[in-house]
């Protein structure tokens, strides 16, 4: 599985991607829309039209798909009461970033090891038709180990402490991977990829504004997004993200700001007409070393 971006010829960001390799010529790419379906049929068509021996078919399974993200220290245990499948980190198992075809309770599914709220877990996929037995095995396995159902809030909260991207929210084409800070997803010499004469000579250092990590220091007043962010009592920046850091037990947002702002900054967040102090900080908040999401 690689997690990549689509760029536009001025190195904005387009999308993100996931695309995994399910069988040698067979791939699963994780859009964030319709407008990704489109861009993906039109690249697909001049492809084809420039070398017809390079055809490929695109097929939309998002009506007949269903997904269940199954994250957290214990998902192993869980696993392991409804499927006889490797799931361990070993070359057998499925290793962080890696795919595979497996049963669960009977089940035909597609796992994928990737957590977009960064714990030890899994996305995996079956057909619609199939999804609430699937729901219905893995509730039942988890009970002993406390198996919860979390909604979007406390996913988008989990997926902040982390520090991953959302785009559309904390990113856009307006903004080019080095100042979204997804630069990695940038592969250094390779040839012939949107946006690539555009973004020669760029690089974080350069970049004129970053997307910042902030910590409220009151420990309680959390903002919504969308708020006006000021440096030195001038506006210079906004909010994108915001939620409570259950890990920190703080309030934390993202927010654009002057790339002259560094880590240990003090700003403030204008909310209702209220200005709220916070910190810009270092990320990700929650496991840096990536112990637990490779675990």
């Amino acid at each position: 599985v690689t997690y990549t971006l689509w760029l536009d010829d001025r190195g904005g960001i387009k999308s993100d991607v996931t695309v995994a390799r399910i069988e040698d010529q067979l791939f699963q790419v994780g859009c964030n829309g319709p407008v990704d379906l489109v861009f993906l049929n039109k690249e697909a068509a001049k492809q084809m039209q420039e070398d017809p021996t390079k055809w490929c078919t695109i097929r939309d399974i998002t009506s007949g798909t269903c997904c269940i993200g199954l994250w957290g220290p214990k998902v192993r245990e869980i696993i392991s009461k409804v499927s006889q499948d490797d799931f361990s980190s070993t070359a057998k198992g499925l290793r962080y970033f890696r795919t595979k075809r497996a049963y669960i309770a009977g089940i035909p599914v597609t796992i994928m090891r990737l957590s977009y709220v960064g714990e030890l877990g899994w996305e995996i996929y079956t057909t619609a038709d199939r999804g609430q037995a699937l729901w219905d095995a893995l509730w039942e396995a988890g009970q002993e180990q406390g198996i919860i159902a979390a909604g979007r809030t406390a996913f988008n909260a989990l997926r902040l402490e982390k520090g991953y991207r959302s785009w559309g929210s904390d990113m856009n084409t307006e903004h080019d991977p080095y100042e979204a800070g997804v630069g990695f997803a940038v592969k250094a010499g390779k040839l012939g990829y949107y946006g690539q004469a555009a973004l020669e000579g760029r690089s974080v250092e350069t970049a004129k504004k970053r997307l910042r990590c902030l910590v409220v220091d009151d420990g309680s007043s959390v903002v919504l997004g969308r708020e006006p962010v000021f440096v030195g009592g001038k506006p210079s920046g906004y909010v994108t993200s915001a939620a409570f850091a259950y890990t920190i037990g703080k309030p934390i947002a993202y927010a654009w700001l002057p790339s002259s702002v560094n880590e240990e900054d003090k700003v403030e967040i204008e909310y209702f007409g209220k200005k709220i102090e916070a910190t810009v900080t270092a990320e990700p908040l929650f496991d840096p070393s990536m112990s637990r999401l490779r675990g």
